[in-house]
């Protein structure tokens, strides 16, 4: 019986694995909660989130969510800012157009609905915007087209994505009776919980473009590539590049020419037997 206990608690059962990533979860959501106290900082408390989860999904779930928050909240605090602050005006700003049109008649009415169209974007924009930014490091705008690049390469997660993201936000503010738990599920787990939907969507089209990793997360050198990576940390990001269709080039590119060199070495050794 001690036995099936212990195997049932171990960290390599099912139930071990669960309670490891639900643990990731909920240190992880607490980390975001503290360090967007500030608001400024909501954005690269964020994409810290999401870095951490990430990271967690890669990996077998077993790391130090508070290490990889404050890891992340480092890595991506002046991109995550800039990015929240433009996003934050544009949204006041959009959000104030509403209202005056909703309480305007006549054609001025009728603006509200490529305002709102603009504020959907907006949103859909930067739910794929910061995993990319965990994930790539790029210029800004760079990132912002990986993101579009990402988002319509397969259009259906986008309303699932929506859906969660908007639908559990709206609720909690509509749904007065009930929005102590709301802020009670928000504050332990609630952010965490959409962070980890988006590692277990997004990632799988991340992963072509990411290089390889270990059992536990940790990025595996390619022989080739040893001694110039060596000094390259992948627990921060991906290798720097200019984009993912770039890099996805330049992958075919080395390919190519590999395969090349190899014929002409075949041909070369044939002519040297006198073949």
């Amino acid at each position: 019986m001690r036995e099936l206990m212990s195997s049932f608690l171990s960290n390599d059962s099912a139930f071990g694995r669960v309670m490891t990533r639900c643990g990731v979860v909920i240190g992880a959501n607490l980390m975001f909660v503290i360090f967007s106290l500030p608001v400024i900082t909501m954005g690269a408390s964020y994409a810290a989130l999401e870095y951490t989860l990430f990271r967690m999904e890669r990996g077998d779930g077993v790391i130090n969510p508070f290490k990889e928050f404050w890891k992340g909240f480092k890595m991506n605090w002046k991109q995550a800012t800039i990015t929240f602050v433009i996003a934050a005006l544009l949204a006041a700003f959009l959000l104030i157009d509403l209202r005056i049109t909703n309480q305007a008649g006549g054609p001025v009415h009728l603006l509200r609905i490529p305002l709102l169209a603009i504020l959907i974007v907006e949103l859909s924009l930067l739910i794929w915007l910061f995993p990319v930014m965990v994930c790539f490091a790029d210029s800004l705008p760079n990132l912002v087209r990986n993101s579009l690049y990402f988002a319509f390469r397969k259009v259906w997660k986008l309303p699932i994505l929506l859906f969660f993201h908007l639908f559990s936000l709206y609720l909690s503010y509509t749904d007065v009776q009930y929005q102590p738990l709301y802020a009670f599920l928000w504050t332990f787990f609630g952010f965490g919980l959409l962070a980890y939907l988006d590692a277990k969507l997004m990632l799988p089209d991340f992963v072509p473009f990411l290089p390889l990793v270990d059992e536990c997360g940790d990025r595996i050198l390619e022989p080739e590539k040893e001694e110039s990576d060596s000094v390259y940390d992948y627990t921060n990001k991906v290798e720097p590049v200019a984009s993912v269709r770039r890099q996805t080039e330049e992958r075919q590119k080395r390919h190519t020419e590999e395969r090349q060199k190899s014929e002409k070495e075949i041909l070369d050794e044939m002519q040297r037997l006198g073949m």
